[in-house]
């Protein structure tokens, strides 16, 4: 009688430990690059939390912010490596492994905030993220807006001649050199988390982010100027490991795609409100806010649009600038 009290005993402990197994949630890595402080961080963790709400539980997702998984070049291809489950990353890190897709973060590729918007619902947004899924294997589920990107200096630019030689920090991904080398300076790739440093002993005169970036990471702080070039409408894509994906039931894989667009949507209007409010809060904390003559920066670059380092073909240029 004792043994067979054991036995049963045994039996439901094990039963209990496969029920715990099968409801266990299944715990996944969120990456990028940003501070905690930034838009991108907030509504990461947001979307994190409403999934697993949705789920009823199923999965747990662990946001990594401030390269503290590594780089963008690191987490691009961590999604191949699976060491992470979904980045946000720029589309010029994605263009590396799938070069039509790098043509959204090309410098003045886009006329304004409303032209970029037309692209994020077009039939070729579409198009060249499926290309990029059939390439990687991963699905691009979202875009968020990142800002006007604009350069920051020791001293005044007003005309693509003053920023001849200047040894301006750019993202280590081949298009960001684009803008530099068509106006004369010296595009000097540094990781992301190493910027501020570098700013301040030297080893780069100025470098170049959007305004909010600008703000988080206090680069105003060991820079006079900030020119407002504005030669990037820059963005970041939102993008899930193809294994994690596919591993999903139809109904879950909807859940994740519906609320990283819907936090993507939510960061875009917190970026662009941000905008709309720094110029005076620079200026109130002393930094110059110079605003330039951008159709010379524009004049000077656009002819390199098709040129050598194009990652994309003519066709899809001409549909990106037909955007209406």
């Amino acid at each position: 009688m004792k043994r067979t009290m054991l036995s049963l005993t045994a039996a439901l402990l094990v039963g209990a430990a496969s029920l715990t197994g099968a409801n266990a949630a299944e715990k996944l890595k969120y990456a990028h690059v940003y501070e905690t402080s930034e838009p991108y961080h907030k509504w990461a963790v947001w979307a994190a939390e409403e999934i697993k709400k949705q789920t009823q539980g199923r999965y747990e997702i662990e946001v990594f912010p401030a390269s503290s998984l590594g780089k963008e070049s690191d987490i691009n291809e961590g999604l191949g490596l699976g060491t992470v489950d979904i980045i946000m990353t720029g589309a010029l890190f994605a263009g590396r492994f799938y070069g039509p897709i790098a043509i959204s973060g090309a410098p003045f590729m886009f006329r304004d905030f409303n032209h970029w918007k037309a692209y994020t619902t077009s039939d070729l947004f579409k198009e060249l993220s499926a290309g990029y899924r059939k390439k990687t294997g991963h699905p691009v589920l979202a875009m968020t807006y990142y800002g006007e990107r604009h350069v920051t200096s020791n001293k005044a630019i007003n005309t693509p001649a003053d920023m001849k030689s200047l040894k301006i920090r750019v993202p280590d991904a081949p298009l960001y050199r684009m803008f530099p080398e068509a106006v004369g300076a010296n595009p000097t790739p540094i990781a992301f988390a190493e910027v501020y440093l570098a700013l301040q002993q030297g080893v780069a005169d100025a470098q170049e982010n959007p305004l909010p970036t600008i703000q988080a990471k206090k680069f105003y702080e060991v820079q006079k100027y900030i020119n407002l070039t504005g030669h990037i409408t820059d963005a970041l894509l939102t993008i899930v490991s193809g294994m994690r994906w596919d591993s999903l039931k139809p109904a879950d894989q909807k859940i994740f795609e519906t609320v990283l667009k819907e936090a993507a949507a939510k960061a875009t209007a917190d970026i662009v409100k941000s905008e709309q409010e720094l110029v005076a809060w620079f200026t109130k904390e002393g930094v110059n806010v110079n605003k330039v003559d951008r159709g010379p920066f524009r004049e000077a670059t656009v002819k390199l649009h098709n040129g050598p380092s194009a990652t994309w073909d003519k066709a899809t240029y001409d549909k990106v600038q037909a955007l209406k």
